[in-house]
Parts: C-alpha cells; structure tokens; sequence
C-alpha cells in the first residue's frame, strides 16, 4: 500500500528543492479510495482525446511525458497554491535539503503572478550577500525570461555546480530599473538556529526554518547559554521567529514542547474526523520555566506559527512584533515510485486553543512597528496567506492580509528587538502582555 508523510510548507527554498519535508510516513486511510462519479470518467475520456489529438496533430512532435506532467501539475495547482507535483528529482533535492545542506544561491522564492517573487534570502548565502531582498521579483534568469516557466523550472534554472555563476535580474519595487545581479552558486548549510548572550542577562535565539537539525541546535544554543549565565542572573530568552518560512511539523512540535511541561501543542485535521491528530507536550522545559519573549512578523509562517501559537496559547510567551503570515495547513508528500511525488494538502493545523490561523495569522501580543526607511515604505509588507492566488478560505471575513517583514539589519534600530529585551528586564510595562506560565 502506498505511503505518505506530511509536512508544512511555505514557499520554496532555492537550492536542492522545496521546503516543507517528510514529516512521518503512514498508512494511507481507506476513505482515500472513493470510487469517482460516471461523469468524472467521461470528462476523464475527454482529457484522453484531447491528449491524442495533440500526439497526432500538433505542428511539433511534442514530448508526452511533458505533456502528462503538466496536466498532473495544471490539477494540483488548481486546488491550492502549496499543492504541486514534483518529479524524481526534484523530490530527490527535497530529501537531500530537509538535512540542511544543499546547492545553490539560497533564495526563499515562491510564484506570485507568473513571476518568482523572493520571500527572503537564507543568512550567510550568496542571495543575501549579494543583496537580493524579500519581495524582489525576479524577472530573468541569465537573459531567459522567467514568466511562463513552472516554479520547479525557474528554480531548476537557477541551480548548478557549486562556484558557477548565475546572472539574475531583479525587479525591485520604488525602482524603475530593474537590477542586474551575478551570484557564484556556493553549498547552502542552513543554521537552522542562531544565539548569543545579550547584556549579560538575556539569552537570543534565532531559529531561521524548522529542518532536521532544529530541535538540536536550539538544545545546543539553550545549553550554552545555560553555562555563560548563572541562573540567578538570567532573565529570561528571547525567541526570534521573524521570517522564519517553516519547514518540519515535527520539529515545530519539539521546538514547542521544549518550553512546555503539558499540554496540547497543536492539532491537525484533515477531511475525515477519524484523520484527526492531537500532539501533546512532554514534561521537561530546557529553559527551566526562565520567561520567554517571542517575536514574529509578517514573514513568519506555518511552522512558526504553529510554536507561536502554542506558546501564546499557554501563556508561555509574551508574542510581539507584527501579525504572522497565516498559512495553517498541512501538506502530505505521497511517493509515486519512480515518477517522484505528489505534494498534496490534506489537513489544517489548530492552536492548542483551537483557533486556525489559515488566512488570519497570528496577533502578538503586543504590537511593535519597526521605523521603515523611506526607500521602502509601502514595500516591506508581505500579502500573507490570505493574499495567495486560490488560497483555502477561512471565512471571507475573517481573513486579514500580511504585516510588516521588516527587520532593521543593525541590531541598535530594531525596535521589536529593542521592546523584547525591555520587557525581560522590566524597564517596558504592557498592560496588554499576559503572564508568563510555565506550568502549561
């Protein structure tokens, strides 16, 4: 019987393939099987001569097997904008990228009207060397024009050998020309989390994607920092999820319940009320109960989210920043053999409070607008989930629009930053920040 394993995603991440991995692998359940409707066979024999006639009659011979992986493709991008069809290898990339090393320029990209829209360069990665920054269009790719290629194409084209170069060339909003970049591609090792001690009394972390080595690092980051700062002088962690994409469910849930003692993290459900899954924490906080400040934005999604959420939910974490993107559903990897995979949604996920977050988001707690330079104002918000051509709805009304995904590269004018030190030191008072409980 053909297996699955389920997983979040939020765009796709240049480099070895797209982000959203294996999660778990399961039986597929025996209501998958439905036996389709008469008239869904005859429209069925309708795609089967419109395909012949194409093999017989097209003024070139096409290639049939492009022909079957773009209606495959055509069908699964009509129903959502992370469902997608991947062939051997680029579902071969995706397994080599959920260890947290791979190929390429290091460019969070995702589709936004025919075009490659960047989401965020990776840290430390040519992209972000080079400048390339979210919201960034790219228009070309070495002299090709990137509307009407696929994304897996667009991204295909931007591979290649480690120390080659690639030019792009890049629209930015507020400029009228657009940009030319040339990036040497390098291997992209994603440090899924990032810390330091901060004044001598509060420890940040920075986790940049949820892959297989999260949980382990944050272990690693909170240990270290453990040992720099006596207890009695530490104040408590900040936890940074600005633009941070997602990734792995299962590390969202570890990074979770490493802060909680109990209760429920987060919920997925699917079609079916018998597909409902319900993941609770264990006892054990590595941070020992310290306070915990996290800050999101309008680039933080799905598996942040899912962290935020439970922490807010639990009154574990004060939440500042801006709203969240708002993209709360699971993706499913379904292996075809040889042929690839089938990244299919299949559930959405719920706070512990039962709240969907699908084209909403996340509230902090406590809002703190960052001071937007004038070059970008008006270009540093992103659309969030709810602004995703074909996006599943969450009720028309209760949709909101991205936030700010803003952050100040020096560290002295960031002020979500600035606030969450404050607020672990005492010196800011938000009527508005609940109290910490790390008993939940």
């Amino acid at each position: 019987m053909m297996r699955k394993a389920s997983l979040l995603l939020a765009g796709v991440v240049l480099g070895a393939g797209a982000t959203g991995f294996v999660l778990e692998t399961r039986l597929l359940s025996s209501t998958s099987a439905v036996a389709a409707a008469p008239e869904t066979y005859r429209q069925l024999n309708l795609f089967g001569d419109v395909f012949e006639k194409i093999r017989s009659d097209y003024v070139e011979k096409p290639e049939e097997s492009k022909l079957i992986e773009s209606a495959i493709n055509g069908m699964l991008t009509s129903l959502d904008p992370h469902s997608s069809y991947m062939d051997a290898k680029t579902f071969k990339d995706m397994q080599v990228q959920t260890r947290g090393e791979f190929g390429g320029l290091g460019i969070e990209v995702t589709m936004e009207d025919g075009l490659v829209k960047v989401v965020s360069p990776i840290d430390d990665t040519p992209a972000a060397r080079a400048g390339i920054m979210a919201n960034d269009i790219i228009t070309h790719i070495e002299e090709e024009q990137v509307q009407g290629l696929t994304l897996n194409q667009a991204v295909e084209k931007m591979r290649g050998p480690v120390n080659t170069p690639v030019r792009l060339k890049v629209q930015r909003q507020g400029r009228s020309d657009p940009l030319e970049v040339r990036l040497v591609r390098d291997v992209i090792r994603i440090r899924a989390v990032r810390s330091r001690v901060e004044g001598e009394d509060i420890g940040y972390v920075r986790i940049t994607q949820f892959n297989e080595q999260t949980f382990d690092n944050l272990k690693a980051a909170v240990e270290k920092i453990a040992t720099e700062l006596p207890a009695d002088k530490l104040k408590g962690y900040v936890i940074d999820l600005r633009n941070n994409p997602g990734g792995l469910l299962d590390q969202a849930i570890l990074v979770s319940d490493a802060f909680l003692d109990r209760g429920e993290i987060v919920s997925t459900r699917g079609r079916n009320a018998d597909e409902t899954q319900r993941f609770n924490a264990k006892a054990g906080d590595l941070t020992k109960g310290k306070p915990l400040v996290v800050l999101v934005n309008g680039g933080s999604a799905s598996a942040s989210e899912i962290v935020a959420g439970a922490l807010q939910d639990h009154k574990r974490a004060t939440l500042m920043g801006t709203r969240s993107f708002g993209k709360g559903s699971v993706q499913t990897i379904i292996p075809l053999g040889s042929n690839g995979a089938v990244r299919l949604t299949t559930a959405r996920y719920y706070t512990p409070a039962g709240r969907s977050i699908q084209a909403k988001g996340i509230e902090p707690d406590i809002q703190v607008l960052q001071e937007i330079p004038d070059e970008i104002k008006g270009k540093d918000e992103t659309k969030g989930e709810a602004g995703l051509r074909g996006h599943l709805r969450n009720g028309e009304k209760d949709e909101k629009s991205g936030s700010s995904a803003y952050v100040p590269p020096d560290a002295t004018k960031d002020k979500q930053l600035i606030a969450a030190f404050e607020h672990l030191r005492g010196v800011r008072k938000d009527a508005a920040a609940p109290a910490p409980n790390s008993a939940n």
